[in-house]
Formats: C-alpha cells, structure tokens, sequence
C-alpha cells in the first residue's frame, strides 16, 4: 500500500520525488524499491508533459476563469526555459539534468520538462536528462532523509 502512495506522491508536481522518498523513508519501506517505485511515478508524466502541456497551457490561458493560472504556468515555463539556456548554451543537457536534479521546489521533472518543451529541445534528450535529474534528486533525498531518520532515532531513542 505504501508503495503505492509513494508512486503518486512522487508523481504530484513541485512535490515528485522530493516528497515521496521521504515518505518511504519514514515509512520503513525497502529504499531500493521504494526508489525504483518513486522514479518511475516522477517520470511518468515527463512525456506527456512534453507532448501537450505547453499546447494545454497556450488554450488555457485565453480561458476566462483558468487563463490566470495558465498564463503563470506558461510564463514560468518559459522563464526558466530561457534562464537555463542563457546559462547552459550548449550544455542545455547537462543544465537541464542539474536543474531537475537540484531537489528544491519548482526545479522537478515538471518544470524540467516543460521548460524543455518550450526550448524545442527534442524528445529524446528531454526525458533523459529529466530521467538522470530525477535520479540525482532521489540520491539526495534519500541520503538526507535516511541521514534525519537516524538522526531523530539517536537524539529520542530510549
């Protein structure tokens, strides 16, 4: 059942893997599964992000009641598209990676990917580079959670 929990949370933008491997930590569940479980619910939605957000997000913002919210999605998109090619020219890969991979909120696979969409970046270099940014976010988080865990266990331990 907690896998399944930790699959959706990770799946859930600005929280992804960010939350849920702390989920899974705190919840006793084997890392390596729960990691695995965590990845593939983080990457999950990278395609169809890719494919359609930026479209939805364009039809959306002419919208009367949802265009507010469609515009600062879209313009978020777009400013951290064009922030991280200023910053990267060439290496939008490797900044690509290091963006989704720094584990704060609102540097996730989603905002990776849609990021990566609005640069035209191409398909395939998008999801990979989501794919290692999400490894390296899950790395930290866990070796931090696990760090807090035994923490916490050492100072209220009987």
């Amino acid at each position: 059942m907690w896998y399944f929990i930790v699959f959706l949370i990770s799946m859930v933008p600005i929280v992804e893997i960010r939350g849920a491997i702390p989920v899974a930590v705190a919840n006793d569940l084997n890392l390596v599964w729960a990691y695995i479980v965590c990845i593939l619910g983080n990457m999950l939605p990278v395609p169809i992000i890719y494919l359609f957000a930026r479209k939805v997000l364009i039809w959306g913002s002419k919208k009367k009641y949802i265009g507010k919210f469609f515009t600062f999605c879209l313009e978020k998109g777009e400013k951290g598209g064009k922030k991280l090619e200023a910053k990267a020219g060439r290496g939008l890969f490797v900044a690509l990676m290091l963006f989704v991979g720094i584990p704060l909120p609102g540097t996730g696979a989603w905002t990776g990917t849609l990021a990566a969409s609005i640069l035209d970046m191409g398909f395939k270099k998008s999801v990979i580079a989501c794919m290692c940014g999400v490894v390296i976010a899950g790395t930290i988080m866990g070796i931090g959670s696990i760090l807090v865990a035994n923490g916490i266990n050492v100072i209220f331990a009987p």
